[in-house]
């Protein structure tokens, strides 16, 4: 007979403790097994963290834990990877159920719901059956066009949200079938990589990884510089003395080349686990990792926790980009997580980037990290040579685009008539980017968070790109009732018209959230670029990161400005970031490339340095703007979301924890607001922010956590705590 101590489901804070209860079967219970359990009258699954043997009289009042209710017949993680989830709720001020749910893949996660998750290979589609769009809300028409964008059938998962496919199957316009299919490495197109001979540049950089003393290094290498290929050998070094591999990117979809290698460098060795795979694909996955059968685990964000043994190195490609960071509670940073995990298993983690994180650098300029750098591309060529077009000039636009200037223009003239291939980014989707009336004044706004609706001329609606809100395009103001109203911006839509117009005769595709909704369409616009069936890429950031293209002899940004208008301390970095990664995809083969940078700020700092790829230059100006404002690295941030119905709430919830705060006068903290974020609204809830920076937050973390666990427990008030954010 045995007391078992099992952590429930509830993510609640204040409920971040175990429950006793006693099990006398006969069937095999062990730690770290999930257990369906009798709390409080409902039925709640949770995980096993300790089990002591006691005699029947020690009973007491314990509930029991019957066989039929063990989920597990072996234990779902390691004692390592429970360390981990306890350090890193520690760290995010997170309680260990939510961790633990982030961790595991949703059908193998500590929740009842969990129980219901798919576990065999079929892939639901949908099919539209009736085009008509008659007596269609907006939210049905967007799934109804992408259907017939799509050649009227897409995977379920791509088509809308449950709500909306259940409405439009019951009105029979759509239907669902089944398909069974093969799960996991299948999908994956392995491009034929040969092991190849390292430079004497990268000979010095790999042998400087592996004789680093500290265990994380930072590989610094411009774009073209050949880090792929040393973080190929040095996993092929890991699995040579036993160990396994982590390898993450920063967006799955968008970094195609870098899976491909892997698998035709390591074929069956190596699993792939991200967001985008199936349900059951992912648990397919999971467990095939955790019974040792792959060595080599490639994923996003979450692949951070996957079930590997003996793990020996861990990289972080691209390391500066900010998908690594959850944006939901518990707000890990997968970059932070990696680290946590290298010290608990003894693993080597490399920090990969043309443009490194202020945070990263800082540390390695102090020599908390090893400090690798690759200054020239692998083939010797040089960085192409770049324009930046001050769109001020009188007379750059031709007649016939305000968009694209004459020599912007004449480049992709001219790469049209060698048969080269040029890249067009602009960093905002849609065809207007808003709408207003012009008599009155009215902005049309997302009524869910309050952002910016944009036109989508594809499907003819508006969309938020913050909440996911979609209305019908107005035919009159709601205020005045004036038809005539206002475009304000554009979007890559409205740019993809004007480049047809001007290029008739170019073949052109465009790249965006839109377009890679669906991510077969993704991956075969990808390809037929690669392949030369496309003349010009236009798209967003997605096509500026990870991507080589061997015939892509032009990259140009039409309006370089869009980041720096953002109210955010980043806004300098990720506009350098994207005018450094843009550039850098040009002339990367035997061609010489070339690049354009239109903007209305051409002697700014992002935008000069990024064009002349002066990491350096930046690095030094950019901290000492940091410095300046008190911002990261210089101090380490939190930031508190206090959510409630009515905005005076929330406020008054907000004012009243900051007081709670201010009453442990802590002399290094600086508390600031309550302000009102970017989005004031989140699901229905209006939000207000306290930011808190200190240079060092050790002494704040436990006291906070008690605060808000007892503060947690008020009516109508929804806290979350977000450590390390990137933006306010």
């Amino acid at each position: 007979m045995w007391r078992v101590d099992v952590l429930l489901e509830i993510v609640s804070r204040g409920l971040d403790r175990t429950f006793s209860y006693f099990y006398c079967g006969k069937k095999s219970l062990d730690i770290y097994f999930r257990v369906l359990v009798d709390f409080n009258g409902r039925s709640l699954m949770g995980f096993v963290l300790k089990k002591k043997e006691i005699s029947k009289e020690e009973i007491g009042d314990l509930k029991e834990i019957k066989e039929e209710n063990i989920v597990d017949e072996e234990p779902l993680l390691s004692p390592s990877l429970f360390q981990l989830a306890e350090v890193v709720a520690n760290y995010y001020l997170a309680s260990r159920a939510r961790v633990l749910q982030s961790m595991l893949p949703r059908s193998l996660s500590p929740r009842r719901s969990s129980l219901k998750g798919v576990k065999i290979a079929y892939e639901t589609y949908v099919k539209l059956l009736d085009d008509s769009e008659k007596d269609l809300s907006p939210k049905q028409l967007e799934c109804v066009r992408l259907l017939k964008e799509n050649n009227y059938e897409i995977r379920k998962k791509e088509a809308g949200s449950p709500s909306i496919l259940k409405a439009l199957s019951s009105k029979g316009v759509i239907s669902f079938f089944r398909v069974e299919k093969k799960r996991g490495l299948h999908r994956i197109k392995a491009f034929p990589h040969e092991k190849l001979e390292l430079t004497p540049a990268q000979k010095e950089a790999f042998f400087g990884i592996l004789k680093a003393k500290q265990d994380v290094t930072l590989l610094e290498g411009v774009t073209g510089s050949g880090k792929t290929e040393i973080y190929l050998q040095l996993s092929e070094k890991a699995l040579e003395e036993g160990k396994s591999v982590i390898m993450l990117v920063p967006e799955i979809n968008l970094t195609p080349q870098m899976v491909s290698y892997f698998a035709a460098r390591f074929h069956e060795k190596v699993a792939i686990l991200h967001s985008g795979l199936t349900e059951g694909e992912r648990y397919d996955e999971y467990r095939r990792i955790a019974k040792g059968e792959a060595q080599i685990v490639i994923g996003a964000r979450s692949a951070v926790f996957a079930p590997l043994k003996n793990v020996g190195l861990i990289i972080l490609d691209e390391e500066h980009v900010e998908s690594y960071k959850q944006e939901t509670a518990p707000f890990y940073h997968a970059r932070e997580v990696a680290i946590m995990r290298g010290k608990i298993e003894g693993a080597r983690v490399l920090l990969g980037s043309a443009t490194p994180s202020l945070e990263s650098r800082a540390r390695a300029h102090k020599g908390v990290y090893a400090f690798v750098e690759l200054k020239e591309r692998v083939n010797g060529k040089a960085l192409p040579k770049v324009r930046i077009l001050d769109l001020r000039t009188p007379d750059i636009f031709t007649k016939a685009s305000d968009k694209i200037s004459r020599p912007l223009l004449y480049a992709l003239k001219e790469r049209l008539e060698k048969g080269e291939q040029s890249l067009l980014l602009l960093n905002r989707r849609g065809y207007w980017t808003g709408i207003e009336c012009p008599d009155c004044g009215h902005l049309f706004m997302c009524p869910d968070c309050g952002g910016y609706l944009t036109y989508h001329m594809s499907d003819q609606l508006l969309k938020c790109h913050h909440c996911g809100y979609v209305e019908e395009y107005p035919e009159c103001c709601p205020q005045c009732h004036n038809t005539k109203l206002r475009r304000i911006g554009y979007g890559t839509e409205r740019l993809e018209r004007d480049l047809r117009d001007l290029l008739p005769e170019a073949r052109i595709a465009r790249l965006d959230r839109d377009v890679g909704r669906v991510s077969k369409k993704m991956e075969e616009i990808l390809e037929d670029f690669r392949a030369g069936k496309y003349d010009i890429l236009l798209g967003t950031q997605m096509i500026a990161k990870g991507h080589d293209f061997p015939n892509l002899t032009l990259a140009g940004m039409a309006l370089a400005d869009i980041g720096l208008a953002l109210p955010s301390y980043r806004s300098s970095e990720r506009t350098f970031n994207l005018v450094t990664q843009t550039v850098g995809r040009a002339g990367r083969s035997e061609k010489n490339g070339e690049a354009f940078i239109q903007t209305f700020n051409p002697e700014h700092y992002a935008i000069v340095l990024g064009a002349r790829q002066d990491y350096e230059a930046f690095f030094r100006y950019e901290m000492k703007m940091r410095h300046d404002n008190e911002e990261p690295p210089y101090v380490y941030m939190l930031t508190l979301y206090v959510s409630a119905k009515s905005e005076e709430r929330s406020f008054q919830g907000a004012s009243d924890l900051r007081a709670m705060i201010e009453e442990l006068k802590l002399n290094d903290l600086r508390i600031i607001g309550p302000f009102t974020p970017y989005i004031s609204v989140s699901q229905g809830l209006y939000r207000k922010v306290l930011l808190l920076k200190a240079r060092d937050m050790s002494r704040l973390k436990p006291k906070l956590k008690e605060i808000i666990e007892t503060y947690g427990q008020r009516g109508g008030l929804k806290t979350e705590v977000n450590v390390d954010p990137l933006d306010y």
